[in-house]
């Protein structure tokens, strides 16, 4: 039986265990799975980050890598898509009290559930979590995290190389301004990486290359993503590079609008947002699913990572600049190679990229 999307209607109202028990004693095994709560190898329970799935990005990453769990270590699961950060401490609560099924690991998804979180594993210390992109302090807290500061640091070579180009590729076009944007989701210290990242990258080079930056303050508002672009591209912006989940939708449908240049981010998002693969440079990608994977298959080898905090960078293959799947031959030879280089120095230590924009 595939996996299921416990309502989140349902859970706002505040639905009671029984109710929890009765949507998830069914849970699946992923596609074609056959597996049940009973016979699972192990009980997951996933409450993904504001925005849901089908953003194309974050949410849709940490999916894949709860339908790879499912269908080579033959796991069940059920899912909650929170709308509301206040929603978060209700969901992670209800999985940690839930005793049909029990559940053997609950996956919060996203830096926002770290306060949540943190009261909810000090109520529930027997339940194991796993967190991502973000650090609880907690013995049955399994946290992720990723250096999304070095893959950020090639996508800011790369938009200033294009910007300081003529390069003409897709629907997009470089006017040779020297000038590219940022555009975050909500303001935080982990966005802040990306950001700080970015413009490092760009400070790198030679040229002369002036910088934007704005926050939406939403990840789920492409309207605001969009008109935060239009507005850098309007101040002669050639390439934008957004870390908004699904608000960066909008930093794509400006691109499109003024024929210019964009940068995605957790999943090759030329391919998940293929509507504007024509103007998506590249992408830089986070291993979210490798997170979710790592942190379930060590559930079911009974060797949960309790209180540790693993740590991907590109070293870890955790984060990658990955080329569009239209626009990546069309990015000239001598740009892609100084990328290349730039993540190898990075890998090799010799270029230490910081975490902050006062870093930078």
């Amino acid at each position: 039986m595939p996996t299921r999307d416990l309502d989140r209607r349902r859970f706002v109202q505040g639905v009671g265990l029984a109710g929890l028990a009765g949507l998830a004693g069914c849970a699946g095994g992923g596609q074609g799975g056959t597996e049940t709560a009973g016979s699972a190898a192990a009980q997951i329970g996933m409450v993904y980050a504001t925005g849901g799935l089908d953003d194309g990005s974050f949410n849709d990453q940490a999916q894949q890598g709860l339908q790879r769990a499912e269908e080579e270590l033959s796991v069940a699961s059920d899912r909650t898509q929170p709308s509301e950060v206040s929603e978060f401490a209700n969901f992670q609560q209800q999985f940690a009290q839930s005793t049909a099924p029990n559940y053997d690991l609950v996956c919060c998804i996203g830096f926002l559930q770290a306060d949540a979180l943190s009261q909810t594993a000090e109520s529930h210390p027997d339940q194991q979590f796993t967190i991502v992109d973000e650090v609880v302090d907690s013995d049955n807290v399994a946290s992720y995290t990723f250096e999304e500061q070095e893959g950020s640091y090639l996508a800011g070579m790369l938009a200033g190389l294009v910007s300081t180009s003529d390069l003409s590729a897709g629907g997009g076009s470089s006017g040779g301004n020297g000038n590219v944007g940022f555009v975050g989701g909500v303001e935080s210290e982990l966005i802040e990486k990306f950001e700080a990242g970015f413009l490092a990258g760009v400070d790198s080079l030679d040229a002369d290359v002036q910088t934007q930056s704005t926050y939406v303050g939403d990840f789920s508002d492409p309207q605001g993503g969009r008109e935060a672009a239009l507005s850098m591209y309007d101040n002669d912006a050639d390439v934008v590079y957004h870390a908004a989940g699904n608000s960066g939708e909008g930093v794509f449908q400006a691109a499109q609008e003024q024929s210019k240049f964009a940068l995605g981010v957790d999943r090759d998002q030329s391919v998940t947002a293929e509507a504007y693969a024509d103007v998506i440079l590249a992408s830089m990608v986070k291993r979210v699913d490798t997170a979710v994977y790592g942190s379930i298959g060590n559930v079911v080898d009974d060797s949960f990572q309790g209180g540790s905090v693993t740590t991907l960078g590109l070293a870890e293959e955790g984060v990658a600049l990955v080329y569009g799947q239209e626009l990546g031959e069309q990015v000239p030879d001598d740009v892609r190679s100084t990328v290349s280089d730039a993540r190898q120095e990075i890998v090799d230590g010799d270029i230490d990229v910081p975490e902050t924009v006062d870093g930078v």
